[in-house]
C-alpha cells in the first residue's frame, strides 16, 4: 500500500479486540510519532503508553469520548519545558498533533485500528489526565490515542470537499 492508499484508509475506530499488542510493535508506533517535524527541532514531547488494564479503566473514565475497550493507549503530551516559549500559544500543539497522526498512520499500516480522543484545550480533561499519569505541570497532556485490533470493518475514504479548497493562480 502506498502512502496516498495509507492515508485513505485511516479511519477512526471504536470497537477493539483485546488482543494484546507486541513490544516490537509498539516500538514501531513510538519510532513513527517521533518521525515527525517539529518547530526548531524542539521535539516537545512526551509520550506515555498504557498498557495496565486498572489505568486504561481509569482513563476510559474521564469521559464518554474516552471510553472504548482498546488494549493500549498512547498519551500524547506536550513538555512545555522543550517548547520554544513555554507558552499555550506556542508551536509544541503542532509539534504534537505530527506525532499523533504520525501514530495513527503507523497503526493501520500495521494492521492495527485506532481513534484520537482530544485532550487539550479542554481544562478539566487535562488535569485529571495529568492526575492519572503522575505527570509534573509543564507536562499538558494533549491527546490520548486508543490502539488495537478492530473489530470494526471499514472502507477507505477521502472526505474531500472541493468548496474547502482556493487556488491562488
Amino acid at each position: 500500500m502506498n502512502a496516498y492508499e495509507l492515508i485513505l484508509k485511516r479511519r477512526s475506530i471504536r470497537k477493539f479486540t483485546e488482543e494484546k499488542i507486541s513490544s516490537d510493535i509498539i516500538d514501531k508506533l513510538l519510532k513513527a510519532g517521533m518521525a515527525a517535524p517539529s518547530a526548531k527541532n524542539k521535539q516537545p514531547w512526551e509520550l506515555f503508553v498504557i498498557t495496565n488494564s486498572e489505568v486504561l479503566a481509569e482513563l476510559r473514565s474521564v469521559g464518554k469520548n474516552f471510553d472504548y475497550s482498546s488494549p493500549l493507549n498512547i498519551i500524547v503530551c506536550g513538555n512545555k519545558s522543550r517548547a520554544i516559549t513555554q507558552n499555550d500559544n506556542d508551536f509544541w500543539i503542532q509539534d504534537c498533533a505530527a506525532v499523533v497522526e504520525n501514530i495513527l498512520l503507523c497503526a493501520t499500516g500495521l494492521g492495527l485500528g485506532s481513534l484520537w480522543c482530544g485532550i487539550y484545550p479542554v481544562e478539566e480533561r487535562t488535569a485529571m489526565i495529568r492526575n492519572i499519569l503522575g505527570a509534573e505541570d509543564n507536562i499538558v497532556p494533549m491527546a490520548l490515542i486508543h490502539i488495537g485490533y478492530s473489530l470494526e470493518n471499514k472502507d477507505a475514504n477521502s472526505k474531500f470537499i472541493e468548496e474547502f479548497v482556493h487556488y491562488l493562480d
